[in-house]
């Protein structure tokens, strides 16, 4: 899209065309374009209208209602913040102290409309044009261009004086292309600035890839990984005076707090429509070795890259039967948002043979496949055990003492009044 097809959008004949395009969008794409041309739509608008309400479908997971009314261009959205994760970084902010907020490389404004609810003014910056432009119509959209602006331009020479806070999320897609870059140092703005503004703005928050180097960690800084109903969806560095501690894993349960874990909170104060629970830690503790036991927990991502496997482990007195493996056993079931628990039926080293006759004996036609630290490809195991029964279970494949081992597990049904401790 160009900065023309934007504006012919914005025009009553382009809001029309959207209107006409979202209720054909997700359909055949041939059949939705030749609806938009009977109907006497241009077949370049058309076009562009077909494209935007599809991103606009595909942008209620990440946003909600409020998708309907913004301007998206695929890369912008693949890597946009989560409205959940946002909200909850924006009152954070806002709970630090923070009054002004520069957005470097703002993309589709998603943070900084987040920021700009929570009653921060925020000065974006995008060096793309079309990016920035649809930044602009999404706060307008929004109703809030009165606190939150953008300017195209380069966000290294943005006059970070003026603000109290920075955040920074660097493009870590290559323009043109979308291809991902691992390599820190080619992000856009570069790596280099980025970990500067630390010294620059006493608040500054950096969103980056999960899969960050921990030794890329600037000294001081908290390093928090966040996920959302069990994906692990980014990290971000907290720098200065928002650091408080080393690591922290956050989970974040979208919907309105009714799940278990928020039974029993008086009340349950996490923000709307997420709730969510954090562990910390220093990220350089080591959990105990231990046999298998009746219980395995499998840790939440977001706490396996936190490094806090071992922070999880002392609350649930837990042990690893594995050093290099993140699956934690215990005694008794724990009740936690950090890890689902599943109870150890059956604890075999790994043989296909094996592993089928206990399957068939049991009856077993259904199984859901986990796996930490096992070179086996689920599909394929699947297909090879060649299942049939009404029964179900849950297979974990694993090593135990550096050997490949396989445990048949069940889940574990956890009475309210536990569910409701754990909140």
């Amino acid at each position: 899209m160009d900065l023309d097809q934007l504006a012919a959008l914005r025009t009553p004949e382009g809001s029309a065309a959207l209107a006409a395009a979202t209720e054909v969008a997700g359909g055949d794409p041939l059949a939705a374009a030749a609806a938009l041309r009977s109907a006497g739509v241009p077949a370049g608008l058309a076009a562009a209208a077909l494209t935007q309400a599809e991103l606009r479908r595909r942008a209620v997971a990440k946003f909600g209602p409020a998708a309907a009314g913004m301007f998206l261009t695929r890369a912008g959205l693949e890597q946009a913040t989560r409205g959940v994760v946002a909200a909850r970084r924006a009152d954070r902010l806002r709970a630090a102290g923070v009054r002004t907020l520069a957005d470097l490389g703002c993309g589709l404004g998603a943070d900084a409309l987040a920021a700009a609810r929570a009653g921060i003014r925020v000065y974006g910056v995008e060096a793309d044009p079309v990016t920035a432009a649809m930044a602009a119509a999404n706060a307008e959209a929004a109703g809030l261009a009165d606190v939150f602006t953008v300017e195209c331009g380069d966000a290294t020479a943005f006059d970070v004086s003026a603000v109290d806070a920075a955040f920074c999320d660097p493009a870590r897609r290559r323009a043109g292309t979308g291809r991902r870059i691992f390599d820190p140092n080619a992000y856009s703005p570069p790596w280099d600035f980025v970990t500067a503004l630390a010294e620059r703005v006493p608040h500054t928050v950096v969103k980056v890839a999960p899969g960050l180097d921990h030794a890329l960690i600037p000294p001081g800084a908290e390093a928090e990984w966040v996920s959302v109903g069990g994906d692990l969806v980014e990290a971000a560095l907290w720098c200065g005076r928002l650091a408080e501690v080393p690591r922290r894993a956050t989970v974040l349960k979208e919907g309105p707090p009714v799940n278990a874990f928020c039974i029993g909170r008086a009340p349950c104060n996490h923000p709307q429509p997420a709730c969510h629970h954090q562990l910390t830690g220093s990220g350089t503790e080591e959990a105990a070795v231990g046999p298998v036991r009746r219980y395995v927990h499998d840790p939440d991502p977001a706490v396996v890259r936190a490094h806090l496997v071992a922070e999880l482990a002392g609350e649930l007195d837990a042990t690893l039967a594995d050093p290099t493996i993140a699956y934690l056993y215990a005694d008794t079931p724990g009740a936690t948002p950090f890890a689902r628990c599943l109870e150890v039926t059956d604890v075999l080293p790994f043989s296909l043979k094996r592993l089928r006759a206990l399957l068939r004996e049991r009856r077993v036609g259904r199984v859901e496949i986990l796996k930490r630290g096992s070179a086996l490809e689920p599909e394929r195991l699947r297909r090879d055990l060649r299942l049939a029964g009404p029964e179900a279970a849950s297979l974990v494949l694993t090593r135990v003492a550096g050997a490949p081992t396989v445990l048949v597990c069940r889940p574990v049904t956890y009475p309210l009044d536990q569910e409701a401790a754990a909140g």
